[in-house]
């Protein structure tokens, strides 16, 4: 190729090169490299599984030593969208649940400021960690708190915010947050005590505007008074359990077919969107007598319900449930299951609807279990904790 001809082809080259670098219809020639997609990674579909049968999918969220264990009682019963969150990486050691997040040092000393100062610092991690521990497909959050310790009491209602914006950029339907607060004893003290009553009475509002629902309240004290026997290494096993014992028992069932009648899914939804509940269970010893299973309704539920102070008569709506052996469903009268359920109506607020069911169980017996929602301020557990 001659001298010239080289030239010319250099020429060519160049006016190429001059020609892409100004082409119009992009803005920058890019060579082809290897970049790891690392954001398709991260985004990648996040389902997670129960390892129980339920008519809803429900994700806990705990903060503090005491929410940490209402959140960890419930993956103990086979709840997988379970996180909990602490300041203290001590505290945050003694659960045993997959997705852990410490966001702090040292705790928050029970003065809830101070995590309220680490959420805000901390919240875009918050936001990540509660999408990536529930997965994209879930129906409702509930935050759990012990309504004492400091850091509890400060992230209570930031972690409802935080579980409603999850919600809301994954367009998921889950609209409403739940919430299981515990109470002191009051002999935990004067401090933790004004802070239980400060939050609970902050969470009502919140409540009662319909950004929380269900409240589900675990009352310590009243623990303590209905099991005093109890050893130290299983109180809040006792505690715990019992709420998410019966939580689940309503999500179970809800799930499955009668032969008698069914407690479906838009029975139990109705309760959980009515605010404040209350759970509750009367085993019926001398079923053979007809009036024992009204007697049991309403002597024991008032004497067996997890939280004190609870006027029963503002409940707007429940649920009741009948489990019982083939000896008492091939015995009791239907009329007088239909007289219980009356009686537990006659409890309430008037004409008010009580969901029911009725089931075949495994064991010999027979038990009614309740679910009381609508309910207002604990005025008189209100007291106990500001005196």
């Amino acid at each position: 190729m001659s001298e010239e001809q080289q030239e010319s082809n250099q020429e060519e080259k160049s006016s190429d090169i001059v020609k892409s670098m100004y082409d119009e219809s992009f803005d920058i020639s890019m060579e082809d490299l290897m970049i790891p997609d690392v954001q398709e990674e991260a985004t990648k579909g996040n389902i997670v599984e129960d390892k129980v049968e339920g008519a809803f999918k429900f994700c806990f969220l705990g903060a503090g030593q005491g929410g940490s264990r209402i959140a960890e009682s419930f993956n103990k019963k086979g709840y997988e969208r379970v996180a909990v969150i602490n300041t203290a990486e001590q505290d945050l050691n003694t659960i045993n649940v997959k997705n852990k997040l410490l966001i702090g040092e040292g705790g928050a000393g029970k003065d809830p400021e101070v995590a309220r100062k680490l959420y805000t610092e901390k919240e875009n991690d918050i936001l990540d960690f509660i999408r990536y521990s529930f997965g994209e497909e879930f129906d409702r959050i509930f935050v759990c708190v012990g309504g004492g310790g400091g850091t509890g009491s400060g992230l209570a209602t930031s972690l409802v915010d935080a579980s409603k914006e999850v919600c809301e950029a994954m367009k998921l339907p889950a609209s409403k947050v739940g919430m299981i607060l515990t109470l002191p004893k009051n002999s935990e003290g004067r401090g933790v005590c004004n802070n239980a009553s400060k939050l609970l009475r902050e969470v009502m509002q919140h409540v009662d505007s319909g950004k929380i629902s269900p409240l589900i309240i675990v009352d310590n004290e009243r623990v303590a008074n209905l099991y005093p026997n109890l050893p130290v290494s299983k109180f809040w096993d006792v505690a715990n359990g019992s709420t998410s014992g019966l939580f689940h028992l309503f999500n179970h069932t809800a799930a499955k077919d009668s032969t008698y009648s069914s407690f479906d899914a838009n029975d139990y939804k109705n309760v959980l969107d009515s605010g404040l509940i209350v759970f509750g269970a009367s085993p019926v010893k001398n079923w053979q007598d007809s009036i024992a299973i009204s007697r049991a309704v309403r002597e024991n539920l008032k004497g067996n319900l997890l939280t004190g102070g609870i006027d029963l008569s503002q409940g707007s709506t429940a649920g009741a449930i009948v489990i019982g052996g083939k000896e008492q469903l091939d015995n009791i009268k239907q009329m007088d299951l239909d007289d219980a359920f009356s009686q537990l109506s006659r409890m309430l607020k008037p004409n008010t609807l009580v969901h029911r069911g009725i089931y075949s169980g495994n064991q010999s017996g027979l038990t009614i279990f309740t679910v009381i929602g609508g309910l207002g301020l604990p005025q008189e557990r209100l007291k106990g904790l500001e005196t």
